[in-house]
């Protein structure tokens, strides 16, 4: 058996289904950042643990998520509001639980968007950390999210997940990416400040996770970005094979990237900008 992280921030919507795929689990923790809906509310219908703590980043939620409160297993599963986790896929977690080999484990997930599942455009399968030994994982923040830093070996699991990234909108999706952007600029100027580009990782990276993460630190020095991204998503990758549904997510993707890149000349031009000057004074021609 193994302990269920549960992170949510106004999840009115999709927490009552998440809790239920992870109820194999006895022991379900849920981590709040302050709703204002009624997320806490519906959760504590169900027998999990409820807890509290004012959002500041991702990578700092989960650190103090992961210090402050005791698991009562050695291996956790972090789950996010909009993910499931299968009946297939907490079997075989459980076996991996088993193997001493390992202190993490990464799926993949199954984006799910507009009722349909994108295979092509989102680089299937694309692997996030999600099962480890407690104490053994930490996350560190990079642009709107995390990375995980781990002290020890890790495997991939055959089983996957969905993650339902529109299921509550359009505009809920819109308005959350329009916060991502912010951090996604930061970085980018972080990045070609004082980033470089693994190349041994982009053409030889043991794992996907490796290579994908070094081909972003490329593409944020990709001229035109946008266009890049929807021609490589919707052309290289496939996305023309996904339907209406892979059409609008290509073109809000490159709209996401669009948005990085305005927010970056903002951070650079406006009086209001409060990044370092040092990061200022990168090149327009890079950005």
């Amino acid at each position: 058996m193994f302990s269920v992280y549960i992170l949510t921030y106004n999840e009115e919507l999709d927490i009552a289904p998440c809790i239920e795929s992870a109820m194999l689990s006895d022991d379900i923790i849920l981590v709040d950042s302050c709703s204002s809906d009624r997320t806490v509310e519906i959760a504590s219908c169900y027998p999990v643990r409820i807890f509290s703590h004012p959002f500041e980043s991702h990578g700092k939620q989960r650190t103090w998520m992961l210090e402050s409160i005791q698991p009562k297993y050695e291996w956790v599963y972090i789950l996010e509001a909009d993910e499931r986790i299968t009946p297939q896929l907490f079997a075989e977690c459980e076996q991996a639980c088993q193997n001493p080999e390992y202190i993490a484990y990464y799926v993949a997930e199954r984006v799910m968007f507009m009722n349909r599942w994108i295979r092509h455009s989102t680089q299937y399968p694309r692997y996030q950390l999600r099962l480890f030994r407690h104490g053994k994982v930490w996350f560190t923040d990079y642009g709107h999210t995390e990375r995980e830093v781990c002290d020890g070996p890790t495997g991939f699991l055959k089983e996957t997940y969905p993650h339902y990234t529109s299921g509550k909108g359009l505009s809920r999706w819109i308005e959350k990416h329009n916060r991502y952007s912010t951090d996604e600029a930061k970085e980018t100027l972080s990045q070609l400040s004082s980033g470089k580009i693994n190349y041994k990782n982009l053409f030889f990276g043991n794992s996907e996770v490796e290579r994908r993460r070094a081909l972003k630190d490329l593409s944020l020095r990709v001229p035109a970005r946008p266009l890049v991204r929807f021609m490589y998503m919707y052309f290289v990758l496939g996305g023309c094979l996904d339907g209406r549904a892979g059409f609008t997510w290509c073109t809000l993707q490159a709209f996401y990237e669009y948005l990085i890149l305005l927010k970056v000349w903002e951070m650079r031009n406006m009086p209001t900008a409060t990044l370092d000057t040092d990061l200022l004074k990168i090149p327009n021609k890079l950005v």
